[in-house]
């Protein structure tokens, strides 16, 4: 039998490159802080996991708020979601070097829930400008590039530190601050290179609407699905915490940040393009169990070798999901509601942010990490659970 050759897909719109070479500036910045926080709060600042998850869950669930609002926003404003994308990462770029100098856990609480604030008015802006520039049919791909390149971001980010802990310096505080000179090009490169299709506002009578009742009963029920699902996620920082517990050094522990991060890279787009070929179901639902048993999994990690083996399960995970889910998002949504949908959507992510790393933090520092891991693991397939049953 002679193989019909298959049709390549056409290239991707001008602004979705840019907004993705934008994350990838971006989370070059970032990644040169966020893994050095939990070793800044364990040997600088002594704090344990509760701070930890106090801090990420508080963080991510401000940010996630955020979203909704800005969503909806750039929603009513006809051609104004740039204007939320550039306020953001100005905000987070300005103030996320300043962890470096913090004195206290408090202070770094309060800086990273402040960055995360940024990442909060940006995000579903964006990706609703990703879902009204991509053509249709090529959403999977188009979001899975951007999360592609933007943990590409994060495996340079985490290298740079490396590098920069291993042949220059070991004082975190001048790694972090380092940080800036990817952060200004990000921002300079997202006011000058970005440029908005024009679109018409939401049609409404209402000044401002957050009512989920613009939402399909589909979309609500897959935000049902995702709530739970994350009620078992644990800050991806927590793999680094345990990293170090195991003996790991700094640049050992950078070097396993980046190494996720790259299968992140690996994955994400390819997972993107089938997803726009087979559905985003499949993809979705496998991504999440191999999530499930990743967390089993490392209940029981005790060497820093098997750390390295369930981490990377972890950054494969994330390459088959994160487009599709993204990508579902916006095929749920009608055009005019995008904003909206990637708000609520973000922001479901974010209310369960809070419950599940204090859960984690406060399982770890009371019964252990096995239990900790075991219950995240449990709560991660009764996310699956739901999602199979009531998103079709």
């Amino acid at each position: 039998m002679v193989k019909r050759p298959t049709r390549a897909a056409p290239p991707l719109p001008r602004t979705i490159v840019v907004i993705a070479v934008v994350s990838l500036l971006n989370d070059f910045a970032s990644e040169m802080v966020v893994p050095l926080i939990p070793l800044l709060l364990a040997t600088v600042l002594a704090a344990g996991p509760v701070a930890l998850g106090l801090i990420e869950g508080a963080a991510d669930a401000m940010s996630n708020l955020l979203k909704l609002w800005s969503g909806r926003r750039s929603d009513l404003t006809g051609g104004k979601r740039k204007t939320y994308v550039v306020s953001g990462y100005l905000l987070s770029n300005l103030v996320r070097p300043l962890i470096g100098f913090s004195g206290s856990w408090p202070t770094v609480l309060a800086i990273r829930v402040t960055d995360r604030v940024g990442k909060g008015v940006r995000t579903a802006p964006r990706d609703a400008l990703i879902a009204d520039t991509v053509p249709d049919g090529q959403a999977g791909q188009a979001f899975g590039f951007a999360r592609a390149l933007d943990h590409a971001g994060a495996v340079l980010g985490a290298l740079a530190a490396a590098a920069i802990v291993y042949f220059g310096t070991e004082r975190l505080d001048i790694v972090i601050a380092l940080s800036a000179i990817p952060g200004i090009a990000t921002v300079a490169l997202i006011a000058l290179g970005v440029k908005e299709p024009p679109r018409a506002a939401a049609p409404t009578n209402e000044p401002f609407q957050l009512a989920s009742a613009v939402l399909s009963p589909t979309t609500r029920a897959y935000l049902l699905a995702v709530g739970l699902f994350t009620l078992g996620k644990i800050p991806e920082t927590f793999v680094l915490l345990r990293g170090h517990e195991l003996g790991a050094s700094t640049v050992e522990l950078l070097l396993l940040w980046a190494a996720m991060h790259a299968v992140k890279v690996t994955v994400s787009e390819q997972a993107g393009r089938h997803t726009d070929r087979v559905g985003r179901r499949p993809f979705i639902i496998t991504g999440w169990m191999v999530y499930a048993v990743t967390l089993f999994a490392l209940a029981f990690v005790d060497k820093p070798a098997m750390l390295w083996t369930w981490s990377l399960a972890l950054g494969f995970y994330f390459g088959l999901t994160e487009g599709a889910e993204r990508a579902l998002v916006r095929d749920l949504a009608a055009p005019a509601e995008r904003g909206t949908a990637f708000g609520w959507f973000h922001m479901v992510v974010g209310l369960a942010a809070i419950p599940a790393g204090l859960l984690l933090g406060g399982l770890w520092s009371v019964y252990g990490v096995t239990a900790a891991f075991l219950v995240s693991s449990a709560l991660a397939v009764l996310g699956v659970l739901s999602f199979w049953r009531f998103v079709r």
